[in-house]
């Protein structure tokens, strides 16, 4: 029994290395259009990794509450849950993001054979990961909250790119995903949310009442309402609402 809670755990690291090789596979694609232009697209699988993290994260929480509901909690199950946070969320996210440089330089001349030190900033995100998992094991603050955004939030986030870039029929979307500085800023941006000690509301209460549940209960009417409008949106709007209501719920505590 004790050992269940790990499965999970392991399982979610089966998702976080399948989404990596969704996320590796082909590579970019230089075709020709009817027109003759070149067109540059991303692996074709590439929006399985997305659900393959979404998978991870799903089992990441169930691990947790099957590991209190079988009092089987241990510091390894603790430690285990870090390695695997850091594949599913920190490597397979820094990936998708590799990707997407790979496409916004591919578009320019000579492209393709852009040098891998312009792509290796991606991997600031996973380092980021792995610094925050790392501070978070030893740090016996954050039992009822978070210093800094946790990992798996950052990893949805990115998880949700690929799955706005394929669905959207947004033109400045397109192009904004296929510009490397916006995804320089979502590095920058994503990694210091990490590292940073700002308080982030985490879902654990001793004893829940209706104020301390109402931040939760207004992201969540904002993810279903900007989910029926924006679609695939509604994950970069729910992210930035719960970093802001987390600000300003600390705040109010103070």
């Amino acid at each position: 029994m004790k050992q269940i809670p790990n499965i999970f755990t392991l399982l979610n690291l089966v998702f976080g290395t399948m989404a990596i090789v969704f996320i590796m596979q082909n590579g970019l694609i230089l075709t020709g259009s009817d027109s003759g232009e070149s067109l540059i697209i991303l692996p074709e699988k590439l929006y399985m990794a997305s659900i393959c993290i979404a998978c991870a994260a799903v089992i990441d929480f169930l691990d947790g509450f099957v590991a209190r509901l079988l009092k089987a909690s241990s510091e390894m199950g603790k430690q285990l849950d870090s390695l695997a946070d850091v594949v599913s969320f920190g490597v397979a996210p820094g990936l998708i993001i590799y990707q997407f440089l790979r496409l916004s330089y591919a578009q320019q001349e000579d492209g393709l054979d852009i040098s891998t030190l312009w792509l290796l900033p991606a991997f600031i995100v996973p380092c980021a990961g792995a610094y925050r998992l790392a501070r978070f094991n030893i740090d016996t603050t954050q039992s009822h909250g978070f210093k800094g955004v946790p990992i798996p939030a950052a990893g949805l986030l990115i998880a949700s790119f690929p799955l706005i870039y394929w669905f959207s029929n947004d033109a400045w979307v397109i192009q904004l995903m296929q510009n490397q500085w916006f995804w320089m800023a979502v590095i920058a941006i994503i990694s210091y949310l990490m590292v940073s000690t700002l308080p982030m509301m985490a879902l654990k209460f001793k004893a829940p009442t209706v104020k301390k549940l109402m931040p939760f209960i207004i992201i969540a009417a904002i993810a279903l309402v900007s989910a029926f409008i924006f679609q695939w949106m509604a994950v970069p709007v729910t992210f930035i609402a719960y970093v802001i209501l987390s600000l300003l719920n600390k705040q109010q505590q103070s």
